[in-house]
């Protein structure tokens, strides 16, 4: 495991790459940030940023969603993949928000869980961006990916233990930042594919990196 002088400076490196953290979907409402994050399940934000528009302009609101048709929703966001499910859970979803929880999305962890569609690292997303709490941990491919090859866990895949380490070692305010940082990161330079080591800002701190600079 890495130490906190370790730690403060992947941080500090990312910040410095990214100054910016932030989410790449583009929504900032609860309710429809949680739309964009169900959509985005196997699929990119880039091609969810361009179906949502439509999707909002037909169904602008929870309760216009709530009481839509699953075969038209199925229509609007058909190029997201996998869209017979997505379309189920956003209109199931909508509907729990609005006769249980009044509309509005929970702003806690369980009720979070309650909503069709939504497991931990979505949770963990509205948390963070839209109620602003600290400690939420988003862990993704690229943040189970990165946390291996940087020494943040030990050859751990499983998310919620993850997410449960990140939480122990990370500063509770910079926890959202720094998975959004992650993800920028894995998807520039560190990529499943290929690491592009030379060169990279956290080779200093990375397990992965010093093996193959061996390896060279």
């Amino acid at each position: 495991m890495r130490t906190k002088e370790q730690i403060d400076g992947i941080l500090a490196a990312l910040e410095r790459e990214y100054p910016m953290a932030d989410c790449t979907l583009t929504e900032r409402d609860a309710w429809r940030l949680l739309v964009q994050v169900r959509l985005a399940a196997q699929c990119t934000d880039a091609r969810v940023n361009l179906v949502t528009p439509a999707l909002f302009a037909r169904f602008p609101t929870v309760e216009a969603m709530a009481a839509a048709d699953i075969g038209e929703v199925e229509e609007l966001i058909r190029s997201c993949g996998f869209y017979h499910g997505k379309a189920r859970d956003l209109v199931w979803q909508a509907q729990r928000i609005t006769e249980v929880y009044g509309g509005k999305v929970p702003d806690n962890m369980d009720d979070l869980l309650t909503l069709p569609g939504v497991g931990r690292k979505s949770a963990n997303l509205i948390l963070g961006d839209v109620f602003h709490q600290p400690g939420a941990v988003v862990v993704d491919t690229h943040c189970i990916r990165l946390s291996n090859r940087l020494g943040l866990v030990d050859n751990d895949k499983d998310p919620v233990r993850i997410e449960k380490a990140l939480r122990a070692v990370l500063p509770p305010e910079e926890s959202s930042d720094f998975c959004h940082r992650m993800v920028l990161f894995g998807r520039d330079r560190c990529t499943a594919r290929k690491a592009n080591c030379d060169g990279c800002p956290l080779r200093a701190d990375c397990d992965f990196g010093k093996a193959q600079s061996k390896k060279a």
